[in-house]
């Protein structure tokens, strides 16, 4: 179950990075959305870690 979480945590997240690509930067509803995947991100990463999971940071 635990999985089934995980895909669509990750494809919902997906899916709105996409939708941001079509909404100008400074619209209320793409400050939105980018926030809400900074928390839910967030809460991911912790997650991992109180499992003990190994987080891989990526650097652009």
């Amino acid at each position: 179950m635990k999985d089934d979480y995980k895909k669509m945590y990750l494809h919902l997240f997906n899916a709105v990075t996409d939708a941001l690509a079509f909404i100008p930067e400074d619209n209320r509803a793409a400050q939105l959305l980018r926030t809400a995947q900074m928390v839910c991100e967030e809460l991911y990463i912790r997650q991992g870690e109180e499992e003990g999971g190994k987080i891989i940071h990526f650097i652009k």
